[in-house]
């Protein structure tokens, strides 16, 4: 399913804020257990997300005026980078990514993340 492959593309993008690293990656792909065509969709999504992750930051940074960027919750601002990267590279409908991604922060985030993340996805 593609909401497998979002949450293994968010706990790449994840790991990626700590530490950008191959050997990382490739275990959290293989752990996975998805399909070949969930492997190639969460492929395309971390591919989208590491070739324009400056543009993602910058995009996110403009969207939080008035909030400091590095006080962002990591599972927040992966969560966010996701969706970014999906909605400006990937092409899927915003709605459904948004629908997606806070789907994903109920396993993974707070309660009051999900308020947070839908506020910056509503102004992408």
């Amino acid at each position: 399913m593609r909401s497998e492959a979002r949450v293994v593309a968010f706990k790449v993008i994840f790991s990626s804020l700590f530490e950008d690293n191959n050997e990382t990656k490739n275990a959290i792909m293989l752990e996975s257990g998805l399909n070949a065509n969930d492997t190639d969709f969460a492929t395309t999504l971390i591919e989208a997300f590491e070739t324009n992750k400056i543009a993602i930051e910058n995009t996110i940074k403009n969207i939080v005026v008035g909030y400091e960027f590095d006080r962002i919750y990591n599972v927040d601002l992966a969560l966010i980078s996701l969706a970014v990267a999906e909605i400006q590279y990937v092409n899927t409908p915003k709605a459904v990514v948004i629908n997606e991604v806070l789907e994903i922060a109920k396993k993974f985030s707070t309660e009051n993340s999900q308020k947070f993340i839908n506020g910056v996805l509503a102004k992408v």
